[in-house]
């Protein structure tokens, strides 16, 4: 019943933030125009953005699958291009992408892969996904100033705080990793703090439960040590898949037979869009997006920034949102339906 009533919430919510950035981003606009140069766009030029979005969920699931490997788990490739989908379909459609890796991780019990594991390598993937994001915000801060100012001054505020809460995400979860004592005490004294003010109801297990988490971060600090060069292949690999869906953004571009603007600049701008919006509670950083968009992209597109930005995000997130969903009731029908299979794969 709990988790029906989260699922209805998660979904009026989503309706509502959508019926909200529809109104807000196209009310008074020429739509007539927009539909038109839409349908003037080369085609050929957004068949590779396509196969970015695609290539951005795959490159998660080669992640899970080296990563598994060095568990000793053999999947098919196929298997975990399945789990990725149905992370990025979650992750799109709940506050602060934070459904994905609960079902990932019900999808691969299904697959008799012990919760243990598929904890250490979600958060390790989470770990690297944001890493990748402050690296990118920390060297666009110090050695863009020239492109901050030129293409930034109005959102300047919102760039920094999402840099700021990536930061603080990273540093917040490294420090549960590598220091779980330290961790432990935070959070137990946090969890008191919030009782005493009855932010929180006083509940029996509750401790235990965060005493049990904080075993995940155990065991991932073990296998960051064990393993640092599957860590440091995984982080290059999800640079590359993160630079992938930026570089949408560029494709989309050219479809407009617009040029001046060099491929580097538009990749950088949409990597701004995505740290300024990682960290906000709302699905798909939706209604937010749109707006930096529509600000940060005006100078490149010009005339043409509405249907620019339609495209963008059409293709970014809203692709990335359908064709995770079409695997995901793929994974619904196929994962966990083999029979006779009982015993845990770890070897």
């Amino acid at each position: 019943m709990q988790n029906r009533k989260k699922v209805i919430f998660n979904g009026v919510f989503l309706a509502v933030v959508f019926a909200l950035t529809v109104y807000g981003v196209f009310h008074g606009e020429d739509l007539s125009s927009m539909l038109e140069a839409i349908q003037n766009a080369r085609k050929q030029w957004l068949l590779p953005g396509i196969a970015l979005v695609a290539f951005f969920i795959w490159g998660e699931s080669i992640i899970i699958w080296y990563m598994m490997r060095s568990y000793g788990i053999h999947l098919q490739k196929r298997t975990c291009f399945l789990f990725s989908s149905v992370g990025f379909f979650f992750s799109c459609i709940t506050p602060s992408a934070s459904g994905g890796q609960p079902m990932q991780i019900y999808y691969m019990k299904k697959e008799k892969i012990p919760i243990p594991v598929s904890t250490v390598i979600l958060m390790i993937v989470t770990i690297t996904y944001k890493f990748v994001l402050v690296a990118v915000g920390i060297g666009i801060a110090v050695f863009g100033r020239g492109f901050l100012h030129r293409y930034l001054e109005g959102i300047l505020p919102i760039f920094y705080l999402g840099l700021a809460l990536n930061i603080f995400c990273v540093t917040f979860m490294t420090i549960l990793v590598f220091h779980p004592l330290l961790a432990r005490n935070f959070m137990v004294k946090g969890l008191a703090l919030l009782e005493k003010i009855h932010l929180l109801r006083r509940k029996e297990g509750r401790l235990k439960k965060l005493e049990d988490s904080m075993d995940v971060y155990h065991d991932t600090a073990v296998y960051l040590r064990e393993h640092p060069k599957v860590i440091i292949n995984v982080i290059g690999i999800t640079f590359v898949q993160r630079f992938a869906l930026f570089a949408v953004t560029w494709f989309v571009y050219r479809a407009f037979s617009l040029n001046g603007t060099g491929f580097w600049t538009v990749v950088f701008l949409q990597a701004v869009i995505s740290i300024s919006v990682d960290m906000l509670p709302l699905p798909g950083g939706m209604g937010i997006s749109e707006t930096l968009f529509l600000t940060i992209f005006a100078p490149v597109f010009g005339s043409l920034i509405l249907p620019g930005m339609v495209l963008s995000r059409g293709l970014g997130y809203y692709g990335e949102l359908l064709i995770s969903a079409v695997f995901t009731v793929i994974t619904h029908l196929t994962i966990g339906q083999k029979q006779g299979e009982t015993k845990e794969r770890v070897k």
